[in-house]
């Protein structure tokens, strides 16, 4: 490869997440180089093939299969690995399998890209985050785990659609478990710097349901499942935000899942709270001052995942 020059991201599991987080890259031009690893070489290669016949329509993507010591000089790893979540399943029904694919290969990925930031996409993604700081080496801030990015920027659509705006217009979290203990901190949700509550009723919004929109949120997934059998475009989206903003050194604001330490009382769990992402991963995290109810909800949270993480074997 010569010197190296540009970014590179490694992609594990060529899967429908990993091959469309793939896509994803080489229309947005996010990097120089993309990598797909596959225990399913074919697969691998076959995607790595396909997209590599359309760049000549847009931006020059380097892309190409490979195996483990092809994540050499990675600027960014991404963790797409294991069984994909089926219709009816939790994500936490996925744990313990994907954990043991996590332990096997991860340990090994590590060696070959010790200085990369791992960003993880694989169900139940709070576990797998913990899981992997446990097998490796790595330091907190280098793995960030997708977490409530994408139920973020649900939430942020379906305020859109009852408030006639663009989700882009709209400040609004869901933090917690990427899953069914999540929760919206609503003292935090603002428009225009109008806070959400205010807003709605300057604006006759009265038949905005807050229980009903939570419940949406979590379900968005499971909704996509249940017609089309996977989710993909989506996560793909909040995935390359997520590395745009470390490859630019943007330090944007993202919910994402980390190690939380000495937060609102909880303690060696990972989970989503919001975070500035750079080129370091987590360059800092931001507390919000929270409501005593939403602390509750928060802690909730985190007991939900910490009852799974004691029935794992790591």
């Amino acid at each position: 490869m010569g010197d190296k020059k540009g970014s590179k991201i490694t992609i594990l599991g060529a899967g429908n997440v990993g091959a469309t987080i793939a896509y994803t890259f080489a229309v947005g031009g996010t990097c120089s180089d993309v990598v797909l690893i596959d225990i399913n070489k074919a697969k691998a290669k076959g995607e790595a093939m396909d997209i590599r016949q359309g760049v000549s329509f847009g931006h020059n993507v380097e892309i190409y299969d490979g195996s483990y010591e092809d994540a050499r000089d990675s600027d960014i790893v991404i963790v797409t690995l294991g069984l994909a979540r089926k219709p009816g399943q939790t994500r936490l029904d996925l744990a313990q399998a994907n954990v043991n694919i996590i332990k096997e290969v991860m340990p090994q990925i590590a060696k070959y890209a010790p200085d990369a930031i791992y960003v993880v996409v694989s169900n139940p993604v709070d576990i797998l985050t913990y899981t992997i700081l446990k097998c490796t080496d790595l330091s907190p801030k280098q793995v960030i785990g997708s977490g409530t990015a994408l139920d973020t920027s649900r939430l942020r659509s379906v305020i859109a659609d009852h408030l006639e705006l663009s989700p882009n217009s709209i400040h609004a979290y869901v933090f917690g478990e990427h899953g069914d203990s999540s929760f919206i901190p609503w003292s935090l949700t603002s428009i225009a710097g109008v806070e959400m509550d205010e807003y709605i009723e300057a604006q006759d919004h009265a038949d905005l349901d807050k229980d009903e929109i939570i419940i949406e949120v979590r379900k968005a997934g499971s909704e996509v499942i249940k017609r089309k059998g996977a989710t993909f475009y989506a996560i793909a989206m909040s995935v390359n935000k997520i590395c745009d903003s470390i490859l630019r050194d943007a330090n944007n604001i993202i919910t994402v899942s980390y190690l939380i330490n000495d937060k609102y009382g909880i303690n060696d769990i990972c989970l989503s709270l919001p975070a500035v992402i750079g080129s370091n991963g987590i360059e800092r995290d931001v507390m919000p001052k929270l409501t005593d109810e939403e602390i509750e909800k928060l802690q909730a949270s985190a007991a939900a995942l910490k009852k799974v993480i004691d029935q794992i074997e790591f």
